[in-house]
Formats: C-alpha cells, structure tokens, sequence
C-alpha cells in the first residue's frame, strides 16, 4: 500500500504542475507499466504558433529587401517530453524538440536559397533535457527533508523561479528570455550537462547544481583603453560551474517532481514564495587590453518573490497572479549581449541612416552586466456560465536595465491577455511589447514595438 500510495503521490504532484485551470484534461497522456500503476511513463506534447506585426530596427532588410515593419506566422516551440518512473526512486526523462522556426530561418543547418533545404526549412531535431535521478531520500508524509540526486543535461539551473520556468504556463507571453542569461552561448538552450540535487526541508524548497559549461571560444577585441575593454565569452579549458536556488513556500507547496517552475495556476493553488539564487563560472569570459588577455569569472545573483492567489467569491473563480525578480549580472566589463527572439531581420548593407547597435530586425539589448528588474502581474477575470467557456487573464509587465556598457538605462513594457478556453492546455495569448532602441552606447534613440499573438495547445 504504501509504495501504490507513493507512486500516485508522485504523479499527482506531477500532474498539478501540468494541468493548471483545466477539468478535462485528468490524467493526461499516462501509461501503466504494470498492474498497479506505481510503474508508469507520461508524455507531454505542445505546440506554440506565433503571428506577428512588428517595427524593425533601423538598417533592417528581409530576404533582400530593405523594410521598417514585418508581418509572420512561425513555430515558437514544438516539443516533446516524457518521463518514467522506474520504481518509486529512479526517474528518467527526456525532452526534445525544435525551437524558432521562421519563413527565412531556423532550419536545418546550412539551410538557405531557395528548394528542399531553404531557408527556414526542416529544422533539426535536438535535446533540451536528458537526465537520470535517484531519490536517496524519498518524499514521504512523514518526513521534513527529502532529497534526490541526479545526473545528465538538465534543467536545475538555480539563480531564478523564472530561469526554471515551464514554457507551459507562462503568465506573459513568453519569458523575457535574460532570465536563461546563458542562452546557446555556453549552456544548450538553458540546460549545461552535470550533476545536480533537489528536495524539500520542511516549507524551504533547494536546487544545487555543478555543471561543466559548453565551451565557448569568442575572440575579444584589443583596446589601449581598460575602460573601453568589452568582455566575451571565451572559457578556455572551461571550469566547472555551480548553481543554485532555495525558496521558501509560505502557503501551499509546490511539486519538485520536475524542474519546471509554474508561471500562473490561475487560482488553483494558494501560493506565495521568496526565493533567491546564483550562477558563477570561473575564467568564463576575456577581454584584451594592450593585447593582454584578462579573463574574468560569471559572477549571477538574483531575488524573487512570486504569487498566486484565489481571490472574492469561491464561485467567481478570480485570481490574482504576480512575479518580480531583481539580477546582478556581472559577466566581465562592459559585457552585452544583443537578442531577437525569432528574428527575421538581416542587416541592409545600403542603409545610410543611424543604424541600431543591437542589429537588424527585433534585436535589442537583452543580456549584460549590470542590473535588471522585472515585474508581471496578471488577474484571472470572473467566471461567467457561459458555452463555450471562455477565461480571460488580462496582464501587464515592465522591465528596467541598466547595463554598464551603456550610458543611458531603459524601461519596456508588456501587455497583453490570455484566452484560456481549457486552461493553459488551450489558450490563445495576444501581446503587445515596446523595445528600447539605442544607435550607440550613448544614446537611446526610443522605442519600437511589437504585436504577437499566440495558439498554445499541449497534452
């Protein structure tokens, strides 16, 4: 009894990490291995198509032809995971999929011109997450700790809520994407490979990790000045890295069964947490100075709280969700990092105006020394008898940066809202977002914006 007892407990908390604000979707894709179901495999799918209207930078042509604004459909994510549970101590999971799949790029490597390897055609399939895990210390009702171990590419990357969130549930759109503060640079897609430990100690939720970064190999440029010496990432030999995460669950408890952080339970949950992390890297990144190499630590910090709570009447179904974290970065000096997600853009060589430092398209600077907060907020609207049933979750989010690498400090914003029409298992999202524009160092020129509607459906 106690081992059926446990085994349902695992996946139940699994499910609740899955499932919020549906009623239909149960037990989802689960299949038992044996008669009483304490062996068993789950399977995840999803799909997240976005259309968009967005500004271009300035100096921005696509597939040839210069332009200041772009319309397109595109894959954001087409994913695939699944997870066994061996016995009621070993787990393996793995996920895979493809990511940024645009009409002029994200195809398979070397993909471009025109016929069955064009541009943007058949992207290749690839890892995001691959581990194995041993519970030493099984979660059980009676215990306070709990604690497993595991070992693989992986997810349990510590510094934020936000750095391990679930691309499920997001209460925006998507992520801000400077909470993977690493992205394909020395991590693959917010995952490194090692060894990492999970577990509870009462209502005090931990994440440790030490990790053996990808290697990265960017060639600093020289100056005479140091305080003009812009930092790269070039690790050398590459030094291990640690991170980690603890967070303190004041209300209900959350699962640890996955890494995967929920973004908004749409009042399912009573949860209110404070939690705060790091990330450092030894020697991870160079610069040059009178052609001297210097080489200088990944040095990441962070502290969030985040809510999610029913509010007024029961049967009103209202929820208030909200998320704020503070980053210090410090990647060495004047370290920046230039991100367009799905980024259709190239850079129009016959351009004579001021161009964009963060280049073509809808890039801007996303990633840098410095210091970064950002806040979400979200409220579920009142349920209304009504067929088909559809929740609105209107939301809105700001950011602040203050890069060192430039003079002028920037705010954007985000809003938007959800349209659940099965919780997140079916939702439609529109969102509009401002971006920062900056044609040098010193001068942030204004804004441009963004226009994005998304279809989400998984199982």
């Amino acid at each position: 009894m106690k081992k059926i007892f446990f085994s349902a407990a695992v996946l139940l908390l699994s499910l609740k990490g899955f499932s919020q604000g549906s009623t239909e979707y149960g037990g989802g894709l689960k299949f038992n291995l044996n008669e009483d179901g304490s062996k068993f495999m789950r399977v995840i799918a999803w799909n997240q198509i976005w259309m968009r209207s967005s500004e271009m930078n300035p100096g921005t042509m696509i597939n040839g032809e210069p332009t200041s604004t772009a319309t397109d459909i595109g894959n954001r994510r087409l994913r695939f995971l699944a997870y066994a549970q061996i016995s009621k101590r070993y787990m393996i999971l793995t996920h895979f999929g493809i990511n940024n799949q645009t009409f002029t790029n994200g195809g398979a490597a070397g993909s471009s011109g025109t016929g069955a390897y064009g541009a943007g055609k058949k992207p290749g399939l690839f890892f995001h997450d691959a581990w194995n895990e041993y519970a030493v210390v099984l979660p059980e009702k009676d215990k306070k700790f709990s604690m497993s171990l595991g070992a693989g590419l992986h997810y349990y990357m510590g510094l934020s809520r936000m750095t391990m969130g679930s691309t499920l549930n997001f209460l925006t759109i998507d992520a801000p994407i400077f909470n993977w503060p690493l992205i394909e640079n020395s991590d693959q897609f917010a995952r490194q490979v090692g060894l990492f430990a999970k577990g509870k100690y009462g209502k005090l939720e931990y994440r440790l990790s030490y990790n053996k970064p990808y290697a990265t190999n960017l060639a600093p440029v020289n100056t005479t000045n140091a305080a003009n010496a812009v930092a790269v990432d070039n690790s050398g030999i590459t030094k291990w890295s640690k991170a980690g995460y603890l967070e303190y669950q004041f209300l209900d408890q959350e699962a640890n069964v996955l890494p995967f952080k929920v973004g908004s339970y749409l009042g399912t949950k009573k949860v209110f947490n404070l939690g705060a992390g790091f990330y450092t890297a030894p020697d991870a990144t160079r610069t040059s100075v009178n052609n001297n190499i210097n080489k200088h630590d990944i040095t990441l910090l962070s502290a969030d709280a985040f809510m999610d709570l029913p509010v007024g009447k029961k049967e009103k179904k209202m929820a208030v969700t909200a998320y704020s974290v503070l980053y210090d970065y410090d990647f060495g000096p004047n370290y920046l990092r230039n991100v367009g997600i799905m980024n259709i853009g190239s850079v129009d060589p016959n351009f004579t105006g001021n161009r964009a430092i963060a280049g073509a398209g809808t890039a801007q600077p996303t990633i840098g020394s410095g210091t970064i907060w950002y806040t979400q907020a979200g409220f579920l609207l009142p349920n209304k008898e009504v067929k088909p049933k559809v929740r609105i979750q209107p939301f809105g989010a700001v950011t602040y940066k203050d890069f060192d690498a430039l003079a002028q400090s920037s705010t954007q914003f985000d809003i938007g809202s959800n349209f659940f029409l099965d919780g997140h298992h079916a939702k439609i999202t529109a969102q509009y977002s401002t971006r920062p524009v900056y044609t040098s160092l010193t001068n942030r020129s204004g804004s441009l914006g963004d226009f994005v509607v998304q279809l989400q459906i998984y199982l």
